[in-house]
């Protein structure tokens, strides 16, 4: 079964690879807005299932209540604080799965609050973009993506496990390497709007890729017409765009697959009805206005992120004994 499933999952794999190769705009903007929702609303059900993989049920409302705050920052437009909020919620989820005592977690979430603070102060540009901007998107997609195919494949102890691992990895660095003329998108308007409130993302997964010659594109950079024309027409912007498409579709169509985890036959009605009607009306406010689309199921989005932080240090807990295990063994 285990076998069966890293198969389908490498094809997957293939497939997600080949449409981000040739229309890595369009793709990424139909999974996002149509895969997006149902995979946010199925995760959280089976995190609540699983108590978000915390030690004790009520910690579930230390994440709760900074999705409120990031809810909050959004609607008064104070994003400014977004960094520190989901630092915080990162580190303090580590802390309440290692401490039990009450004194001793309110003495760390202290602590990491306060370093959140001191890193806002002094180093705000480089935190925001590691925790408001590539936590929450690549790293959550890709990273954490990878991470659970690796203790799959060292749980399961099966080749086609590590063979997932090597197509996952050569997968992006061929989309990374390859030449832009196998690019089929076509950059509209409509397209180009859509996907505005992304383009930071690609500017800055841009600068860490050396081979691109970011440098000689940074200073060209002086309007909002040369963004768009590194983000949608540059060979660097297709490259980056094909890394990122790939990166989301793999990540939704990887956890779909996983039907003996989501167990969509173990689902309430009542919960199933409540999903399915979110995902038609989310999918519904995207054809209306993919921007406002964005807007509204920014916290859903945020939320489901947050809310996997626990079982995130778990992964690299287990990794770390599965590879001390076989280094002993």
């Amino acid at each position: 079964m285990t076998r069966n499933l890293d198969f389908f999952n490498i094809l997957l794999m293939l497939l997600s690879m080949v449409l981000a190769l040739l229309i890595p705009f369009e793709l990424f903007l139909f999974v996002y807005a149509v895969l997006g929702p149902l995979h946010y609303l199925t995760e959280i059900n089976w995190l609540q299932q699983k108590n978000f993989f915390l030690t004790r049920k009520n910690d579930q409302y230390f994440i709760a209540f900074f999705i409120l705050l990031l809810a909050i920052t959004g609607i008064f437009n104070l994003k400014g604080y977004s960094p520190l909020l989901i630092f915080t919620t990162f580190f303090g989820s580590l802390a309440l799965l290692f401490i039990g005592s009450w004194r001793r977690r309110l003495a760390a979430l202290s602590g990491i609050l306060a370093a959140g603070i001191l890193l806002t102060v002094f180093f705000y540009k480089p935190f925001r973009i590691v925790f408001s901007m590539f936590l929450p998107t690549v790293v959550h997609v890709f990273i954490f993506t990878g991470l659970f195919i690796l203790l799959g494949a060292l749980r399961g102890k099966s080749h086609m496990g590590i063979a997932s691992i090597v197509v996952f990895v050569s997968c992006s660095l061929g989309l990374v390497m390859a030449g832009s003329a196998w690019n089929q998108s076509v950059i509209s308007e409509y397209l180009t709007d859509s996907y505005r409130i992304f383009q930071s993302l690609n500017i800055r997964m841009a600068q860490l890729f050396d081979f691109l010659h970011f440098t000689e594109i940074k200073a060209r950079l002086t309007s909002a017409d040369d963004q768009n024309q590194l983000v949608f027409f540059s060979d660097a912007g297709v490259k980056v765009m094909r890394f990122i498409a790939f990166a989301y579709t793999y990540h939704y169509l990887n956890w779909f697959s996983k039907t003996s985890v989501i167990q969509w036959h173990k689902t309430s009605r009542i919960k199933g009805i409540g999903i399915l009607t979110i995902w038609l009306a989310s999918i519904g406010l995207y054809l209306y206005d993919y921007n406002t689309g964005l807007k509204w199921l920014y916290i859903l989005s945020i939320a489901h992120v947050l809310l996997e932080f626990p079982l995130n240090h778990r992964i690299f807990i287990d990794i770390r004994k599965h590879l001390r295990l076989k280094a002993a063994g």
